[in-house]
């Protein structure tokens, strides 16, 4: 019986892999982040570097490098086949939101014994819109965001006596440093800031101040700056005091006091949290100000404690960081979702909590015919696709398949109905990417553009008023020229310009270059070829 259980265990955990993976197979990669990663991981196998990265000459001390060592990986064994390495990076970015969930159920299980509870839990975080968003993108947030919930939970076996065996305790107090470790080695700072603040405060409010050392003591410390150390010279000697100073003071001190990049004030979480963890935050929002309100008759056990220190710990320190965006606050996540599910499963579901998540749940069952009312009125590629009414039906059918459940006292089970109709609409509407990859990413056009380069012999790329293009080099095979002025644009004399189609007929400068030229509309860009001064 335990191993026909664990078989179906895993192959949930297949199906839940399966629901993102035609995204991967069939998504072109965004311009913004996805291209530039790419582009880096060229120019760090043309040039040899391992620790110091640049973005056409310019240096990249943004992350750490082993997700641009998994960037570099892909490209080696793939090559041009977007497809293939798409579907290898998934591994990377779905794998560790699995992980994730297999370590929260495992974590729990000894406290919830309700199977639909747990398998709520999981959908309820595997759904949540940015934690899902984390999973299919190419981003090292939900890799850092592993290895933190791996540091807790090993922190979590020692302070609870789990590691009782001498060579297991002695193996986790090894283990937590370096969980911590490539969760830095993942991302930067973040990766040591959650942990660290995460287990100090909880200690505080166990009243064990004294313990901080048992856990962040000489061993921690030791491990932690002799990796450090060696990254850190690895640095140096590629990149040298520039690069270092970069990546230890700017990407760092500069992000966290007043942040060049994603500024945001202090209450920006506090607002996101409502659509971040959507559609699941009104109850668990709910749930965790409810459990707040009625602290000392719920009397939280330990395990309750650590999830929700660590929840509102990392809000509030992250709330105080300059830099901000939605994505940054993922490694909250799983402990707002497993805390909420936590004092659900001990003092039972309350009516209440059944309208916070039928909230959500009749807003969703308006979406097929919110698509049919819309569809005529908009003009959006996706629509075109037969797939896209099919998977508003899912989403439609799931809602009201949730209301039904939770008209009749099955919390769990409506959470596990809206969940699974979130991952069929995802799955089925994944079919339908291709028609949006001209719109998503650049490689559509630049497809195009090279085609009718290579015809016309002409071997001269620009783009004009696009951000971040000089990274289409990854499609193109060769740098590309940016143009972001009209006395830019007007000094090309021979080469395919490639610029947002929204400006094909109002900027007079593209006008002017294009005069008697055909335009070749592609997604959301448009390219013309122009030739001047040729009698």
């Amino acid at each position: 019986m335990k191993k026909y259980l664990q078989t179906i265990d895993w192959g949930r955990y297949l199906l839940l892999f399966i629901a993102v993976l035609p995204l991967f197979i069939f998504r072109d990669v965004t311009r913004n982040n996805e291209l530039r990663y790419l582009s880096i991981a060229d120019e760090a196998i043309r040039d040899g570097h391992l620790f110091a990265f640049y973005n056409h000459g310019a240096a990249y001390a943004d992350k750490p490098p082993l997700y641009l060592w998994l960037v570099m990986l892909g490209r080696a064994l793939f090559g041009d086949n977007m497809s293939g390495f798409m579907t290898f990076m998934s591994l990377f970015s779905v794998v560790p939101a699995l992980v994730i969930l297999w370590v929260m159920n495992r974590w729990i299980r000894p406290v919830v014994t309700s199977i639909p509870a747990r398998r709520a839990a999981q959908l309820m975080l595997y759904t949540s819109v940015f934690f899902i968003g984390s999973a299919v993108v190419l981003r090292m947030d939900m890799l850092m965001c592993m290895f933190i919930v791996l540091a807790l939970h090993t922190f979590w076996r020692i302070y609870s006596g789990a590691s009782e065996e001498e060579n297991r305790l002695r193996r986790d107090k090894w283990l937590f440093p370096v969980w911590v470790f490539l969760a830095i080695f993942s991302k930067g700072p973040v990766g040591i800031l959650v942990p660290l603040v995460s287990v100090i405060v909880f200690l505080a409010v166990q009243g064990q101040w004294r313990k901080i050392g048992t856990y962040w003591g000489w061993r921690t410390w030791a491990v932690l700056l002799v990796l450090c150390a060696v990254w850190f010279g690895a640095v140096y000697a590629e990149g040298g005091t520039p690069y270092l100073d970069n990546l230890l003071i700017k990407q760092t001190a500069g992000r966290a006091v007043d942040s060049f990049h994603h500024k945001a004030p202090v209450w920006y979480y506090a607002v996101s949290i409502w659509y971040s963890l959507a559609p699941w935050s009104l109850l668990v929002v709910g749930v965790l100000i409810w459990g707040l309100c009625r602290w000392k008759k719920i009397q939280p056990t330990d395990l309750e404690r650590l999830f929700l220190v660590v929840a509102l710990s990392t809000l509030a320190v992250l709330s105080m960081v300059s830099s901000k965006i939605q994505i940054y606050l993922l490694p909250a996540f799983p402990f707002f979702i497993y805390i909420a599910v936590l004092w659900m499963a001990r003092t039972g579901v309350k009516r209440w909590m059944k309208w916070l998540l039928g909230i959500p749940a009749a807003v969703l069952a308006l979406t097929l015919p919110g698509l049919f009312i819309a569809a005529p009125r908009v003009d959006f590629p996706l629509l075109d696709s037969p797939f896209v009414p099919v998977a508003a039906a899912l989403t439609t059918a799931a809602s009201v398949a949730t209301l039904v459940w939770l008209g009749r006292d099955r919390l769990y089970t409506a959470a596990t109905t809206l969940g699974g109709g979130i991952l069929l609409t995802l799955f089925t509407v994944s079919f339908a990417v291709p028609l949006f990859n001209g719109y998503l990413g650049m490689g559509d056009v630049c497809g195009a553009a090279k085609a009718v380069g290579d015809a016309a012999e002409i071997q001269t790329y620009y783009t004009y008023d696009i951000g971040r293009a000089e990274n289409i080099d990854v499609y193109l095979g060769q740098p590309v020229t940016l143009l972001d002025s009209p006395q830019a644009l007007d000094s090309v004399q021979q080469g395919i310009i490639i610029t947002f189609k929204e400006r094909i007929g109002t900027d007079q400068a593209l006008t002017r270059a294009f005069a008697g030229q055909e335009v070749h509309r592609v997604g959301d860009y448009a390219f013309g070829v122009i030739l001047k001064n040729q009698e």
